[in-house]
């Protein structure tokens, strides 16, 4: 008898059904709470089965994957947390951004006793996410990845790669004063990045987006999170984390499956055309043109694209 694919499915079709085609910026799940290293973490978890994580970064929430999750929870447990200092999780004071974040998110992941799971990434959730995958090779089977930080460009060793105008906007963060100014102070990172990215999002999308940082002071992990990212060599620690995590994903030989656009940000043609050629036992789903946060432009294209997979892997 002939397989069926996961789209197949009666399950599936219902799900298609319920959520229909258009993006929505209601959040539909009620987060729940866990203590970790004496603060809370908040999270979504929703469904029944082989667990899916999915990991964001900076400077969304769980609620990224709002649209995405339901195609998942017929078959699979979803899990979503809000990293520690965003969305919902509480904000206290980090020194080292990436550091601090992996030991609450690690911490929170391995209090879940996860077997057999599957990562879904994108942006500094993506470090991670790598990061968890190669350090409890035993709990993660899969990874599925968008706009993530992976081989061939991650460590950035010149910054000419990005587009002019990230170059400059990167610069300008990264800059003492200035970067206090564009980010704790005009809020440019939600009001300019994010807001106008792929076209745009509604007003509604981007208050959620907004509520957990209504002042400049709970705007500085938003700060944070940008000054941490690789460049020729700074900061050594996390250039030396990311591109162990490069040479893992390289080296890696369980299933993974990447969704990219055009032009992207984090994840550019040339590296797209990289990854198809070069990693072992990947497969690629081109959603068309598009920015960074693909979860608000493309989610219907990638929920179904991720039930397919996970039917199979």
């Amino acid at each position: 008898m002939k397989r069926r694919t996961f789209l197949q499915t009666t399950a599936a079709a219902a799900t298609m059904a319920a959520f229909g085609t258009t993006a929505s910026a209601a959040a539909p799940f009620e987060k729940k709470y866990a203590n970790v290293l004496g603060h809370k973490m908040a999270y979504v978890d929703e469904g029944e089965g082989r667990p899916v994580v999915f990991l964001d970064g900076n400077p969304a929430s769980s609620y990224l994957w709002r649209n995405i999750i339901p195609y998942v929870t017929d078959r699979h447990r979803a899990i979503a947390p809000d990293l520690m200092g965003m969305g919902d999780s509480d904000k206290p004071a980090m020194t080292e951004t990436y550091q601090e974040s992996t030991e609450y998110l690690h911490a929170f992941l391995d209090s879940l006793d996860l077997q057999d799971a599957i990562l879904v990434i994108h942006d500094w959730g993506s470090a991670l996410g790598w990061h968890y995958a190669r350090t409890r090779p035993d709990r993660i089977s899969a990874v599925a990845f968008m706009e993530a930080m992976a081989p061939p460009f991650m460590s950035l060793n010149d910054v000419s790669v990005l587009a002019p105008e990230m170059v400059e906007f990167m610069t300008g963060i990264r800059t003492p004063g200035i970067g206090e100014k564009m980010i704790l102070e005009q809020n440019l990172f939600l009001e300019g990045f994010m807001r106008h990215d792929s076209g745009g999002m509604s007003e509604e999308t981007m208050a959620e987006y907004n509520r957990p940082f209504p002042t400049p002071e709970s705007r500085q992990i938003i700060l944070d999170w940008p000054r941490e990212i690789p460049m020729g060599g700074s900061p050594s620690d996390v250039h030396a984390i990311v591109q162990a995590n490069s040479d893992f994903v390289a080296q890696s030989t369980f299933p993974k499956l990447m969704f990219h656009v055009t032009p992207g940000a984090v994840i550019p043609e040339y590296a797209a055309k990289w990854i198809k050629k070069n990693l072992t036992n990947i497969e690629s789903i081109y959603l068309g043109e598009g920015g960074h946060f693909i979860q608000e432009q493309y989610p219907d294209e990638i929920g179904r694209g991720l039930a397919d997979w996970l039917f199979r892997v």
